[in-house]
């Protein structure tokens, strides 16, 4: 794809309501696609499940002298660090690498677009790791699809149903797919 066509592919970072896609709907993306439909129906689960909760202590507690939660249309950066302008993605646990990679690498595409060239580090402070990110053309491409896969979720009627997968126990939507009475 050439530069200029996959800048105005880009573009259309909004869901067909107007809304913009987030960097969370990515990441939902990667992990449960009945969740990015749910979310961006403004269907919001479990405001106080205790996987929420951890995420906001850990956030709240490490990083406190870098800048926090940086937010643009469709986007919540969690910590911009250093002279050099490196965006943070903070997260509990490393389980989720691939779908932090999509969430961090689309930040970095729309920071291109808007002339920032950034470089990007999923932080997981409570295993000690940190991992760098480029925005190179295989992450850019990916972003890409997944943007277009989203939108075209999102303009379905009925949300993908319900799959259990191994995330499933730990959801905040847990009750809304599965019921209480599991």
């Amino acid at each position: 794809m050439t530069e200029k066509r996959a800048s105005e592919e880009f573009l259309n970072y909004r869901l067909p309501s107007g809304k913009p896609i987030t960097g969370t709907l990515l990441w939902y993306y990667a992990i449960c696609k009945r969740e990015v439909w749910l979310m961006a129906r403004n269907i919001t689960p479990d405001e106080e499940h205790q996987s929420l909760e951890i995420g906001r202590v850990v956030h709240e507690s490490f990083y406190t002298k870098m800048k926090k939660e940086v937010e643009v249309e469709g986007m919540k950066i969690d910590v911009i660090g250093g002279k050099d302008g490196v965006v943070y993605e903070v997260k509990t646990t490393s389980k989720f690498l691939e779908a932090t990679k999509l969430q961090l690498g689309y930040y970095l595409l729309r920071l291109e677009q808007m002339g920032v060239k950034a470089r990007g580090v999923i932080a997981i402070p409570r295993e000690r790791k940190r991992l760098h990110i480029e925005l190179d053309s295989e992450l850019r491409e990916q972003v890409l699809s997944v943007l277009k896969e989203i939108s075209e979720l999102c303009m379905k009627p009925l949300p993908p149903p319900p799959e259990r997968i191994r995330f499933c126990r730990r959801c905040a939507y847990r009750d809304f797919c599965w019921g209480v009475m599991e």
